[in-house]
């Protein structure tokens, strides 16, 4: 994962809706309980982790640059995601659901990335227009981006924790 892979920050984070798009066609044509497990579950860390970078250091970086809607939408969609990667990874295939959950997941993923991707009013764009260094953040989110694949390869990650919704208890 060199830095001269991606550009700035936003290759980066386009990077990874690249390769998170890609488990989903693997998953949708998996037929093994085994393989769609493994799958999710990959898909559940890389999910996370994008997530993390996001909250941490790309979004903040832009508060008070680009439409406010437009950060506090993209903390609800992650948290909606948040909620069926939670109950996804402490699941397995064989539970009920499990496929349709996997299988919103994606369609809430394809929504928040054409949101982030849309051409001039879609937050990159947004982002492209402000004075914030993209090569720095890049850097940035490497960095932490790299500890968190490292910490999902020792012990795992922690369960994802939503920013902006708030679960009420059944």
């Amino acid at each position: 994962m060199a830095t001269e892979t991606y550009t700035d920050a936003i290759a980066l984070l386009k990077a990874d809706h690249r390769r998170v798009e890609g488990l989903f066609e693997q998953f949708e044509k998996a037929t093994s309980a085994s393989r769609k497990q493994s799958l999710a579950h990959e898909i559940c860390t890389e999910l996370k982790i994008h997530t993390m970078i996001e909250e941490e250091i790309f979004y903040p970086a832009f508060k008070g640059k680009i439409e406010q809607d437009t950060l506090d939408e993209a903390y609800v969609e992650h948290d909606g995601a948040k909620v069926l990667i939670n109950d996804i990874e402490a699941g397995s295939p064989a539970d009920d659901y499990y496929d349709a959950k996997v299988h919103v997941l994606s369609e809430e993923i394809k929504h928040h990335v054409k949101e982030e991707e849309a051409p001039s009013e879609g937050m990159f764009a947004q982002c492209r227009k402000t004075d914030v260094d993209l090569v720095a953040l890049r850097d940035l989110m490497l960095a932490r981006k790299e500890e968190l694949m490292a910490l999902a390869k020792s012990e795992g990650l922690p369960v994802a924790k939503p920013t902006a919704v708030h679960l009420v208890a059944a």
